[in-house]
C-alpha cells in the first residue's frame, strides 16, 4: 500500500474519531497555492475549482503585523496590555499564587506526605492552567480592525450598521469598546483584570480552559487535604511541621479559589446557553429588558473551532468554522480573496487599504463588499 494512501486513511479516521469539520487538502480546492512557473518553463496552473454550496475554504493569507512590539494596537505585533499597572500587578499574582502552590505540593510530595502520583496530577493541572492563563492574557481578544466592514448577511438583513464613537469604525453586534485596552472587541464578554485582558470571541476558548483547570486544581487540592486530614489514621498521614503552615495558607486559597472559578464557570455557561454577555446582561438587568432578549446560544464550535476533540483541552488558537460570522465583521483584503476565488484567479496579496476619516464606509470598501 502506498505511503500516501497510509496516510490518508489514518487522516480519515482522526477526522471521524474527533470530530473535525474541515479538511485541509480538499478545503484548498484542488489548487497549489506555491506552485512555481518558473519551475514548469512558465506554464500557468489550472485555476482553483469551484466551491460547492456550504464547503469550507481557507484562507491562508496572514494580515497580522510582523513588528517585534508590544500593545494593543494594529502596529503591535505581540498582543499585551500593558498600560494597566494594576492589572499587570494581578496577573502576576496568579501566577505567583500557583507557583506558591506547586512548590507547597511538591514540599509534600517530598516528605512523603501526599502520593508521587497525586503530586504529578496536581502539577499537570497547574501546569495546563498557567498555560491556558499566558495564552488568554497574550491572544488578541477579537479586535475589530480599523479596515472592518459589515458581513454579507448583516447586509442583507441590517438598513444600518452601528459605528464606535471612539475608534470611528464599524461596531458588530455584541461588540463593546474597551476604554482600558482602547479597542473594540468583538462579542466581549468582559475585562478580566486577573487575565489582563478582555475576553471575546477569540480568547473565550483560553479564559475557559483557565477556569476549569483551576477549578480542577482547587478541587483537587481540598480532596487530598481533607482525606489526609479526616480519613488517614496512618503515622505516614502526618505532614513535616515546616510544611503544616504552608498547607494551611493553600487550604485558604484553594477554598477562594474553588469558589470564585465556580462562580464564573457558572456565569460563562449561562453567558454560552444565552448568547448574552457580561456587560450586555448587566445592561439589560438595568434596563428590565432581559425578557425582550432575542440573541441566540453560542454553539461550543465558535468557542472551541472545528479542529477536532483532541484540541479541545490544550490552549491552541481555535480554527472557526466562519471567521467572519464568529467576529461579526469582515475585511475588504479578505472580501477581494474570496472574489478571486470565485472568478478561479489565483489569490494576490491586496494592498492596505486607509481607513477613511469620516463615519461612512469607504467607496472601495462598498465596491469590494457583497450585493
Amino acid at each position: 500500500m502506498a505511503r500516501s494512501t497510509i496516510f490518508s486513511q489514518i487522516r480519515h479516521v482522526y477526522r471521524r474519531a474527533c470530530n473535525v469539520g474541515y479538511d485541509s487538502i480538499s478545503e484548498q480546492l484542488d489548487y497549489d497555492y506555491n506552485y512555481d512557473e518558473t519551475a514548469h518553463n512558465g506554464r500557468q496552473q489550472n485555476g482553483p475549482r469551484q466551491r460547492k454550496k456550504g464547503e469550507f475554504y481557507i484562507d491562508s493569507f496572514n494580515g497580522e503585523p510582523w513588528s517585534c512590539s508590544f500593545g494593543t494596537s494594529e502596529e503591535n505585533g505581540v498582543w499585551m496590555n500593558s498600560g494597566d499597572q494594576a492589572g499587570s500587578v494581578m496577573a502576576a499574582l496568579v501566577w505567583l499564587l500557583m507557583l506558591y502552590s506547586i512548590v507547597t505540593v511538591t514540599l509534600l510530595e517530598a516528605t512523603d506526605g501526599i502520593p508521587i502520583a497525586a503530586g504529578m496530577i496536581y502539577c499537570i493541572l497547574c501546569t495546563m492552567a498557567l498555560a491556558s492563563h499566558a495564552k488568554c492574557s497574550l491572544t488578541d481578544p477579537g479586535s475589530v480592525p480599523r479596515a472592518a466592514v459589515p458581513c454579507e448577511s448583516q447586509r442583507q438583513t441590517q438598513t444600518s450598521h452601528a459605528m464606535c464613537g471612539q475608534c470611528q469604525t464599524f461596531k458588530p453586534l455584541l461588540s463593546h469598546h474597551c476604554r482600558i485596552c482602547n479597542r473594540c472587541v468583538s462579542r466581549m464578554d468582559h475585562h478580566c483584570p486577573w487575565m489582563n485582558n478582555c475576553v471575546g470571541a477569540a480568547n473565550l476558548k483560553h479564559f475557559l480552559l483557565f477556569l476549569i483547570y483551576t477549578w480542577s486544581c482547587s478541587a483537587f487540592a481540598l480532596v487530598l487535604f481533607g482525606w489526609n486530614y479526616f480519613l488517614c489514621a496512618d503515622e505516614y498521614c502526618t505532614f513535616h511541621p515546616v510544611v503544616v503552615h504552608l498547607v494551611r495558607v493553600m487550604t485558604i486559597l484553594a477554598i477562594g479559589a474553588f469558589l470564585f472559578t465556580s462562580s464564573m464557570l457558572m456565569n460563562v455557561t449561562y453567558g454560552l446557553m444565552t448568547g448574552i454577555g457580561t456587560i450586555d446582561r448587566l445592561k439589560k438587568k438595568a434596563t428590565n429588558t432581559m425578557s425582550q432578549s432575542d440573541e441566540e446560544p453560542i454553539p461550543l464550535k465558535d468557542v472551541f473551532g472545528v479542529g477536532g476533540y483532541l484540541t479541545w483541552p490544550f490552549p491552541i488558537d481555535p480554527v472557526f468554522e466562519n471567521f467572519d460570522r464568529c467576529m461579526g465583521y469582515s475585511m475588504p483584503q479578505r472580501l477581494a480573496r474570496e472574489q478571486q476565488l470565485m472568478e478561479n484567479q489565483r489569490p494576490k496579496d491586496q494592498p492596505e487599504l486607509e481607513p477613511s476619516p469620516s463615519l461612512e464606509l469607504p467607496t472601495c470598501v462598498n465596491n469590494l463588499l457583497p450585493v
